[in-house]
């Protein structure tokens, strides 16, 4: 499995504190059977992303967890959409992608949503950058409109749930959303959104299992495997059926 979305770097932001805990968590990843995290730092207004210095960090990470993990690590992040951070990667879109990739890992508040933000998607599209939209099942105000997540799917914008949702980790509102997703064949990946060793852990095969039974072996496979391989590598992803719309 490939996880897209991993809060992994110590002492970058929100997520581990130590180097003990990033080693630990890859090796927590690896035993779950995690071939591939991306490390995802946040870039917002509390935290500044500095793709060199990060990138650094992610070397010194190789070597404390050596090649004994079998898990290989790659630099992208967790870029929280405002008009500044919008204006800054349409400068420079390679900054914050997911690798070398056109792939970009797009977090909204939970406090407001951009009215117009499909004109955001088009503008990133245009730039040559396929938005992912992270975790849209836990944003309280997405939770009251979902509908709006198939119109920006069937626009062409990724959809990335976090996997706990689907074990009724993070509420039982978070997991119906995740779940009407995935029946409108409306989730292309699922990833960690791990942050520690303690609660929010790397962990996606149980969410898989979940995914499931919902949607079937194909589908779920994708979701961890398939689709997340390609992103990774930036190809187009393999399983994007069309969002059933309502």
């Amino acid at each position: 499995m490939i996880d897209i979305h991993c809060h992994i770097l110590p002492e970058v932001d929100d997520g581990p504190k130590s180097w003990d805990a990033a080693v630990e968590m890859c090796r927590m990843a690896a035993a779950d059977g995690i071939i591939h995290a991306v490390a995802t730092p946040h870039a917002n207004d509390r935290y500044a992303y500095d793709r060199e210095y990060l990138s650094g960090l992610l070397g010194q990470l190789r070597e404390k967890v050596g090649p004994a993990a079998q898990l290989q690590l790659s630099l992208g992040c967790d870029f929280h959409l405002s008009f500044e951070n919008l204006e800054r990667v349409l400068e420079q879109p390679h900054t914050y992608t997911i690798g070398e990739t056109n792939y970009l890992l797009i977090e909204l508040s939970n406090f407001s949503v951009p009215t117009r933000l499909s004109e955001c998607f088009t503008r990133l599209a245009d730039r040559g950058l396929t938005p992912i939209l992270t975790h849209p099942e836990r944003n309280p105000i997405l939770q009251q409109t979902p509908q709006r997540i198939l119109e920006w799917a069937e626009q062409g914008c990724l959809m990335q749930v976090t996997a706990s949702a689907l074990t009724g980790f993070w509420g039982e509102r978070p997991e119906i959303i995740a779940r009407w997703l995935l029946d409108r064949s409306a989730v292309h990946i699922l990833a960690s959104d791990a942050h520690d060793t303690k609660r929010r852990i790397p962990n996606l095969s149980a969410g898989r299992a979940v995914a499931e039974k919902i949607v079937g072996a194909e589908y779920a496979d994708a979701l961890v495997e398939g689709n997340p391989a390609a992103i990774v590598k930036g190809m187009p992803i393999p399983y994007c059926p069309r969002p059933v719309l309502d």
